[in-house]
């Protein structure tokens, strides 16, 4: 987290809401250059205390925007015409990537499917979200389901799995699995000993038997 390179930011710090839905719809577009690869190095400055040719600078991408400009001309004018924006078809960390379209009402399939496992199993963390049935059919109850998901987690409340609503899913349900796991490994840790209590005479049913860490 380095000015010198970007941004500053600090972890936990309030956001603008509209930022926030901003950011999950773009987290994985890029700009690049027509017909390359790779991406393309979208550096910047103020514009103001710090001049920078051929690059974008803060201030003055400020102003086209106050002009009207929308986002994508505001970049071609900074970094060139031949500029294209690629959605990045593989999001490292997730365990789905997203369809390609919207799920909402009347869907079906494995993507579905995903969706009510995944939620069906945020919902044993966070018992508000209903539990549905896994029939990889997407009806009222999955979009009542995907609904109180994005309360909870203060997305738009439509009920249908767009972009954003795919990744928060994968996000959440990738936390709660990977503290149930190492919940497990931890308690796989453990050394345990068993203490049997006196009992009254040898061989008597329902004997206790309490199990304790050793250390």
């Amino acid at each position: 987290n380095s000015t010198a390179y970007d941004q500053a930011f600090v972890y936990g710090r309030n956001i603008f809401d509209n930022i926030s839905r901003i950011v999950d719809e773009l987290f994985a577009t890029y700009v690049k250059r027509s017909g390359a690869k790779q991406p393309l190095l979208t550096q910047y400055c103020d514009g103001r205390n710090v001049q920078c040719p051929g690059w974008l600078t803060q201030w003055g991408s400020k102003d086209l925007g106050a002009q009207g400009w929308i986002p994508y001309d505001i970049l071609r004018n900074f970094y060139g015409s031949d500029i294209v924006l690629e959605r990045a078809e593989k999001v490292s960390g997730s365990p789905r990537s997203y369809p390609g379209f919207t799920l909402r009402q009347g869907a079906s399939g494995e993507p579905v499917r995903t969706t009510q496992t995944f939620l069906n199993r945020i919902a044993q963390n966070y018992p508000l979200i209903p539990k549905v049935a896994i029939d990889g059919k997407y009806g009222s109850t999955t979009a009542n389901q995907v609904k109180v998901f994005q309360q909870v987690f203060g997305l738009p409340q439509t009920g249908e799995v767009d972009y954003a609503t795919w990744y928060k899913i994968s996000a959440i349900y990738t936390g709660v699995t990977k503290i149930a796991e190492l919940r497990s490994v931890h308690e796989e840790e453990i050394e345990y000993s068993y203490f049997v209590p006196h009992w009254p005479y040898k061989d008597a049913p329902d004997l206790p038997r309490i199990k304790y860490p050793k250390n």
